[in-house]
């Protein structure tokens, strides 16, 4: 833990593959795991239900076709009980990764998806957005993943660099 000055704030913008987060976790391993998701703290009884790895291939509603790989973890929202007072420390969710790893092809370049919700209520798909890490603990930021169209988001950016770079707008 002494390589990282803290506080330390490693932003993703709901862009982050598992590597880069798997990375920034190693060096806190002794700390406590928190998920932030849909503005509240996940309960330290949470638990990591499924980890899924799927390839996509689609096409949008523009006909653009697309392909990505995905790593979804699924986590169910529990209260602390007498076996899990506590947040998961980081070393134990990397071990459950790496354990998962073991079995299961685990490309990490792909996305990293997070699909959270607590026990009979759906579960809500979330990016990553942000890790900060203190003395305390390693705060995941989760954001919500919006329902986007691409060919529109696509040319916003393109009209928006186009834009920028002629000075138009």
């Amino acid at each position: 833990m002494d390589t990282i000055s803290l506080p330390a704030a490693i932003g993703f913008a709901g862009d982050a593959s598992l590597a880069a987060v798997l990375d920034a976790l190693r060096p806190v391993g002794r700390l406590p795991l928190v998920l932030d998701y849909d503005g509240k703290r996940i309960q330290p009884g949470y638990h990591v239900t499924e980890v899924k790895a799927g390839s996509f291939v689609t096409i949008d509603c523009g006909g653009n076709p697309d392909a990505w790989r995905e790593i979804v973890l699924q986590v169910e929202d529990l209260p602390a009980s007498p076996l899990t007072p506590l947040h998961m420390p980081v070393e134990k969710f990397l071990a459950i990764l790496d354990k998962v790893a073991q079995r299961l092809a685990l490309d990490d370049s792909g996305r990293l998806t997070f699909e959270v919700g607590p026990p009979g209520q759906p579960m809500q798909v979330f990016d990553v957005d942000e890790l900060q890490i203190s003395k305390e603990a390693a705060l995941l930021r989760l954001c919500a993943r919006p329902a986007i169209c691409k060919p529109r988001h696509r040319a916003e950016l393109q009209a928006a660099a186009c834009c920028e770079a002629k000075g138009c707008c």
